[in-house]
């Protein structure tokens, strides 16, 4: 063990996971947490509300205030992991800004875990937290990949892709996350690593619709491949590589999100397709779906940027104004062909 300490910024199911890997390599994981619930139950070695079951590590430890995270570190914190969801970036940010700096000014990295595009400012996760520490942009990374939480809990080979501009911040970043089950590949494409994490959500709603609506293989297959494309046209508005859709944060991601069974984005999207609305389902599930808000701000970007996205406009015209789905689909399939490029 050569790290010390790792900050995580919130308790969600992904944020433990990495705490869960970082202590693997760090004699202490601290979480700050907000909730009284979640603070006692990771203080007590298991996140019931968000990993029921799986046990954590005693080198990990929750905190609720910046007092108790000095409290608890051994030595002197060597990463800070954010695991807040795109919602609570700015706020977090504005709100903590002092302690967030002095940790920065020691020259540490920053991972972000978050996903999404901001609906209201269409503002990726680099630019939320640019706005906030634009000086310390080269301690900025991003991590994005193919990884449900209880699989990395449950020790599950996975490879995500780590995203940043500083190539000596990104391999030391890789090594701190680095495990036998937990691998990070380093890129410099911070724009496709984020496109990708973000925009597959949205695919993966709309691979639960079709399930929920009793389609199988082949119509999976489609919207794969064909969410991949349409995935490739915002990268190519933001200058971001094609190559990064097709490695762990794109082609992968897009895969395990729109098959796998713990994909709360393909559940929400079978929700949708029995008749509920996303409000109510929204209301009842503990965890974000990433995808919903990102839906609105996939359409408002591709409207603004004339980018052709079939899939994106079909399914937010299902989600936000009360489409049905199978004439959503219906009316997709007949539209008249044309070349990609």
């Amino acid at each position: 063990m050569g790290f010390k300490t790792a900050l995580v910024l919130a308790g969600g199911a992904f944020g433990t996971s990495i705490g869960f890997v970082l202590a693997q390599n760090f004699k202490k994981v601290i979480i700050l947490v907000r909730s009284e619930d979640i603070y006692n139950e990771i203080n007590s070695g298991e996140n019931n509300t968000y990993l029921p079951g799986q046990k954590l590590p005693a080198s990990l430890k929750a905190a609720r205030s910046w007092e108790e995270v000095e409290s608890l570190i051994e030595g002197e914190i060597d990463l800070i992991v954010s695991g807040l969801p795109m919602s609570a970036i700015e706020e977090f940010c504005y709100s903590n800004y002092p302690q967030l700096k002095k940790l920065l000014d020691t020259g540490i990295p920053l991972v972000n875990l978050a996903k999404g595009i901001d609906h209201e400012t269409l503002k990726l996760p680099d630019e939320l937290f640019k706005t906030h520490f634009e000086d310390y942009r080269s301690q900025l990374l991003y991590l994005s990949g193919p990884s449900f939480a209880k699989e990395i809990v449950d020790k599950q080979i996975t490879i995500v892709s780590l995203a940043g501009e500083d190539k000596d911040k990104l391999l030391l970043a890789c090594e701190m996350l680095g495990t036998e089950f937990f691998k990070a590949i380093p890129t410099t494409d911070v724009k496709g690593v984020l496109l990708g994490g973000s925009l597959k959500n949205v695919i993966a709603i709309a691979g639960g619709i079709m399930e929920g609506l009793g389609y199988n293989h082949n119509t999976r297959a489609a919207l794969i491949t064909r969410g991949i494309v349409e995935m490739l046209r915002f990268g190519a508005v933001f200058g971001a590589r094609p190559e990064t859709f097709y490695g762990p944060s794109g082609m992968g991601d897009l895969i395990l999100t729109t098959t796998g069974e713990l994909s709360r984005n393909k559940s929400f999207g079978i929700e949708i397709a029995k008749g509920r609305s996303p409000e109510e389902i929204i209301r009842t599930t503990k965890s974000v779906v990433e995808g919903y808000k990102t839906t609105k701000a996939a359409y408002l970007l591709a409207k603004k940027m004339n980018i052709r996205a079939l899939i994106f406009s079909g399914l937010y015209e299902v989600l936000y104004n009360g489409h049905d789905p199978k004439e959503v689909v219906q009316e997709l399939m007949l539209l008249p062909p044309k070349f990609d490029n």
